[in-house]
């Protein structure tokens, strides 16, 4: 076997192997052994035929392009061993001759990281503020949660909820039948078509109607567009919403239950701060990192951009098929093309490897670790969580302590901690927050513990807390890859 090296970049590096003969040969025979027991031979059982009589038949070339699916990756890896080259993500191959069997082998190398200045980065702390309006808007919410709807013997207004039959045809085909369907006219609610909520409101229990509906031009489904649907309604019920009073009462019915409105008050306030300093956590950390990435130069192979692009492609897909949708149907109501779709994830693709390499490098350059006995109290610490709970049986809980004993669990938990702590030490430096030894200073410490605690049983709605970004996700998952890497 000849190899032959390029060391030009300092990235990745290029090697081109051909191997002799007595090199095919061992992979060769083993497509042969693939190959027999699929073949039915004249004069032979399955799976018996000679070598010499199959190729034969097939041609060394036929087996020889069987081969390459073992051949190629197998020959590379023990070139990679013996040219003590350690490849950073997977090489991208190209196979340049069959006889014989030649290929290139373009392999990336570790990327270098210089963070620059990193120690003098600073970002602010945006202040965490709760209004009285915040509060009283998660109020209200809950209290149209346990709104009831009682019947009224009036004409229906926007905002009722209405029992209907309802028939829509349009050039007497039906398009719409549904009966005791319950509808809530509104003038933003444009189904089944817009116009038709309009037509509900002045009528009374018992009422039909018949009118008809013009469809808009700019209608997004093309075969009612500009058409006329005509609808025949009988109204079964009229109800209105009737929203609890905001007294003790009320706050004594909500959860588990308060001993009065300004308990219920307070607890919300308290969750909503805690939904705040998160959020402002999560923001101050997203910060952090893109001033990191501003101050360090990133060299890194093509390959691994590459290759990033095509890990979230694959997540992207796997999403989708959760969805029950594939990617060519996606793009297709997307209006895209396979093309223009990668040309948009490329961008955060690129920012995720650069996030998890400046990320890696802090680590090494930080000297964060994470030690066995860390791993072993935050284990401990999530089977405390699980005891807590009344509901928990001794099998299950046993179950629990088999899992987080598993190695693979207990890798995981080493991961996430050590993320979680090349982050701590990030926005720590970000907010100046490190002594000249470069350690916490106490007052620093206090706070992280503080901002540590759990937070109150009630929960608002989701809503009130911001999104986290694509963006940030992916840094986190890149951060992960990146310490799989290392």
């Amino acid at each position: 076997m000849k190899v032959t090296r390029d060391n030009s970049s300092p990235i990745e590096v290029s090697l081109t192997v051909e191997l002799a003969t007595e090199d095919e040969n061992p992979f060769i025979e083993r497509s042969y052994r693939r190959v027999v027991s699929r073949l039915n031979i004249p004069g032979f059982r399955r799976g018996r035929a000679p070598r010499h009589i199959v190729e034969s038949m097939m041609g060394r070339t036929a087996l020889l392009q069987e081969a390459l699916e073992f051949m190629v990756p197998e020959t590379l890896d023990k070139v990679l061993q013996d040219e003590e080259v350690s490849a950073f993500g997977e090489p991208s191959i190209e196979v340049t001759e069959l006889e014989p069997v030649s290929f290139t082998a373009t392999v990336p190398l570790e990327p270098t990281v210089d963070l620059g200045d990193y120690r003098g980065i600073r970002v602010e702390s945006d202040p965490v503020e709760v209004t009285d309006e915040e509060v009283d808007g998660v109020l209200n919410r809950v209290r149209e949660e346990q709104a009831v709807w009682e019947p009224v013997e009036r004409a229906a207004e926007y905002g009722d909820r209405l029992n209907l039959n309802v028939l829509g045809t349009m050039d007497e085909e039906t398009v719409v039948e549904d009966e005791d369907v319950e509808f809530i006219p509104n003038e933003e609610n444009v189904l089944p078509f817009p116009g038709f909520a309009p037509n509900l409101v002045g009528l009374s229990e018992d009422d039909e109607s018949e009118f008809t509906v013009t469809v808009p031009e700019d209608y997004p489904r093309e075969q009612y567009a500009g058409k006329e649907i005509q609808f025949q309604v009988s109204v079964l019920s009229v109800k209105e919403k009737t929203l609890p009073e905001l007294d003790d009462e009320f706050a004594k019915s909500v959860g588990d239950g308060f001993d009065d409105l300004e308990a219920l008050r307070s607890n919300i306030r308290e969750s909503l701060t805690s939904q705040a300093e998160n959020n402002a956590r999560n923001e101050l950390e997203q910060k952090s990192l893109e001033a990191l990435c501003d101050v360090a130069v990133v060299n890194a192979s093509p390959l691994l951009f590459e290759r990033e692009l095509e890990a979230m492609q694959a997540d992207r897909e796997r999403m989708l098929r959760q969805q029950g949708l594939d990617l060519p149907t996606y793009l297709r109501f997307m209006g895209k093309s396979a093309d223009e779709f990668l040309d948009e994830m490329r961008p955060n693709a690129e920012r995720r490897l650069v996030s998890a390499l400046v990320m890696r490098k802090l680590a090494e350059v930080e000297a964060i670790e994470v030690s066995d006995e860390d791993v072993q109290s935050e284990t401990d610490r999530l089977l405390g969580l699980s005891s807590g709970d009344e509901e928990q049986d001794e099998a299950n809980l046993d179950s629990l302590r088999e899992f987080l004993g598993s190695e693979s669990t207990r890798d995981n938990i080493r991961s996430t901690l050590h993320s979680r702590r090349v982050m701590e030490r990030l926005t720590d430096i970000a907010q100046g927050k490190l002594d000249e030894d470069g350690d916490t200073s106490a007052s620093a410490a206090d706070e992280a513990t503080a901002q540590a605690g759990e937070p109150d049983a009630y929960e608002p709605d989701a809503s009130e807390s911001a999104e986290t970004t694509d963006e940030s996700d992916g840094d986190a998952t890149a951060g992960n890859q990146a310490e799989e890497r290392g």
